[in-house]
């Protein structure tokens, strides 16, 4: 990876409560991840599937929109996704109170 790349996951990563970056594919395979192996996997693989079903419902309702960004918050953490054609920028944080 670039070192322009490498510069701002560490940026990322350097944020409060901040608990792991991943890049992933467009067909949900890790590339990058700070997170352990069946996190990684976990993570990779549902996010992928709710990124391509969150494309398709943007699509559906304008089909002259397209989806830039989605976040998930629950209890416990925040799930930040920034979607690509061919990868997913996924960054997990801990909700900070």
């Amino acid at each position: 990876m670039s070192s322009e790349v490498e510069e701002t996951l560490k940026r990322i990563q350097s944020h409060r409560g901040v608990k792991g970056v991943l890049i992933v594919s467009a067909d949900g395979v890790p590339i990058r991840s700070n997170l352990d192996d069946d996190e990684t996997q976990t993570y990779a693989a549902l996010l992928s599937q709710l990124a391509t079903k969150a494309r398709n419902v943007v699509r559906v309702l304008d089909d002259q929109d397209e989806l830039a960004f989605f976040r998930i918050r629950s209890n416990k953490h925040e799930i930040m996704v920034a979607p690509d054609p061919e990868y997913l920028l996924i960054v997990v944080q801990e909700n900070v109170k």
